[in-house]
């Protein structure tokens, strides 16, 4: 059947079923990796980007925007919502410091592999009881995996090596022999891994898989008489949310905190999370990156701005006033989107596409 978007036709399914169907983008994707394999570090070189940036903004966004990525498959693809994203990630971070720490030789990439696999199990037992419940039900009982998994974190000293403050310092991120330990090269290490994790989740969206999860988001039981096994669509959705959730979190402790520590995956990073995808967009492997990168930038766009106020305007500002801002700029974005976009930035960036024509390419 031939249908048109961007002006560009489409006469076979196989041209239609692949990745980047449409040209333009290709291209903006090939010149995206160029730049951020290439170009971001040529500008470190040359001193026009200080190692502030890479710890600060590029690589917790990366990681954030890989959790972010795991959680819509689940609530955006596969229509289970989820409160307990950090719960997850502290299970990929705890496994992969035990997985290096008592395996000797353990490879890095194996054993973060392995964490988001501890993930994916934890997850698939957290998702049994989305065959009986959904909606508000489903995130309360996703609800108690956060309480109960920091808790076992805690109160089990196996999981920290018996360490007395439950702090522990992450182990560090070497690979053939060669040591991560610059932020540049840290950057470089969560940027191929999200990548290639990211245009995974793009293959597997539009495959057989992701189809089953919408089939089942849209109306579970049209789905179950069509021929989709619901119990097995939730569960696989939870265990591949989990696994990218495990993942991130792995990357979060070691390339972002330098710790693994409970603490550091609370509640608040949870909804966090949730918040990014929400204003990013449901639904939308583009919107993961896009939510990721709006809630690590507010922070610190509403940081310079207030100092500026203070030191260029002579406003005197009460303290602490950025993170009330932070508060009310978020849940102000948030009531936005549900009410005036439901589909978040992505379809935003969509919509100007369509109507600035932003991609003059040929047919």
């Amino acid at each position: 059947m031939l249908y048109r978007e961007a002006g560009q036709f489409k006469a076979t399914y196989v041209e239609d079923s692949q990745i980047f169907p449409i040209r333009q983008d290709k291209v903006g994707m090939a010149l995206i990796l160029v730049v951020a394999f290439a170009g971001i570090p040529l500008l470190s070189l040359t001193g026009l980007m200080t190692d502030y940036f890479f710890t600060a903004i590029l690589t917790p966004f990366l990681i954030f925007a890989l959790a972010t990525l795991g959680l819509n498959i689940l609530t955006g693809y596969a229509g289970q919502l989820s409160l307990g994203t950090a719960a997850f990630m502290a299970v990929g971070a705890f496994a992969s410091y035990n997985f290096i720490l008592r395996v000797d030789g353990m490879p890095i990439l194996a054993a973060f592999a392995l964490g988001g696999l501890c993930a994916a199990a934890v997850g698939i037992v957290f998702g049994l009881p989305s065959m009986r419940v959904r909606g508000f039900y489903l995130a309360a009982a996703t609800l108690a995996t956060q309480f109960f998994v920091v808790w076992i974190l805690t109160k089990i000293g196996w999981f920290t090596n018996y360490s007395s403050s439950g702090v522990i310092t992450a182990q560090k991120i070497e690979m053939f022999g060669y040591t991560f330990d610059s932020a540049l090269s840290k950057y470089l290490f969560v940027l191929a891994i999200v990548a290639l994790l990211a245009l995974l989740a793009k293959n597997m969206v539009r495959s057989n898989v992701g189809r089953s999860w919408m089939a089942i988001r849209d109306m579970d039981m049209a789905a179950e008489v069509i021929g989709f096994r619901p119990l097995r669509t939730k569960l696989l959705a939870f265990a591949v949310s989990s696994f990218y959730c495990g993942v991130a979190g792995a990357l979060f402790a070691y390339a972002y905190l330098g710790t693994v520590e409970p603490e550091g995956f609370s509640l608040d990073l949870s909804f966090r999370i949730l918040f990014m995808v929400i204003i990013g967009g449901v639904g939308s492997i583009l919107g993961s990156f896009f939510g990721a990168a709006f809630i690590v930038l507010v922070p610190i766009g509403l940081n310079i701005l207030t100092g500026f106020l203070e030191n260029s305007a002579g406003i005197s500002l009460p303290s602490g006033i950025s993170s009330s801002i932070e508060l009310m700029v978020f849940g102000a974005m948030i009531i936005f989107f549900l009410i005036v976009e439901p589909h978040g930035l992505a379809r935003l960036w969509q919509i100007g596409k369509e109507k600035l024509r932003l991609w003059p390419f040929p047919h």
